[in-house]
């Protein structure tokens, strides 16, 4: 009977995920189907184990406290040539360096942005903010209260990350950086 159980929630489970399309948070799930969270953890653990063979093209992705159902990377090629996707405009190295700053310093208001590249960032984060990769998160109390800005979820899922803390520190990226330039001696 627990069994049955689980493999309903799992299947509601599913179906919501697979409508929403973007991540939801477990405990939505768990209040939709009046569970609790730990029933929904289990049933998200049985459609983790059901899509983890080569035989599936889908994947269970958490960011954060919220859980999204996606297609499993490997299959993306296939996925693009079907949806035949408008190429996305590539970010500029004001906005790489601009997106870095929020990222690894959030949260962060323009003018500190702006403190370390040495240079106005008003267009990057114009920019920053209809590619939906950051927001406005809250607003510094200091004289004229400036807006803080930091990454969004949409930010997180490009990178395939599942919190900020994933990001790489300062030392790895440095030891990476070594590692290649010793490779192309």
């Amino acid at each position: 009977m627990i069994e049955t159980d689980n493999l309903r929630i799992a299947a509601a489970v599913e179906a919501m995920l697979f409508v929403a399309g973007d991540p939801v948070a477990v405990g939505d799930l768990a209040d939709v189907l009046e569970v609790d969270r730990t029933a929904v953890i289990t049933g998200l653990d049985t459609l983790k184990q059901r899509y983890s063979g080569d035989d599936s093209g889908l994947l269970i992705r958490f960011v954060d406290d919220k859980v999204q159902l996606c297609t499993d990377p490997k299959w993306s090629e296939y996925v693009e040539r079907l949806l035949q996707p408008i190429h996305s405009k590539n970010l500029s190295q004001s906005m790489l360096e601009t997106l870095s700053i929020i990222a690894y310093k959030q949260p962060v208001t323009r003018a500190e942005i702006e403190a370390v590249r040495g240079v106005r960032c008003e267009y990057a984060i114009n920019q920053l903010q209809q590619a939906e990769l950051i927001d406005v998160v809250g607003r510094k109390n200091t004289v004229g209260r400036p807006s803080l800005f930091g990454t969004t979820e949409k930010f997180l899922m490009n990178l395939g990350l599942s919190s900020i803390s994933e990001l790489p520190r300062r030392e790895e990226i440095l030891n990476s950086q070594q590692q290649e330039t010793f490779k192309l001696e």
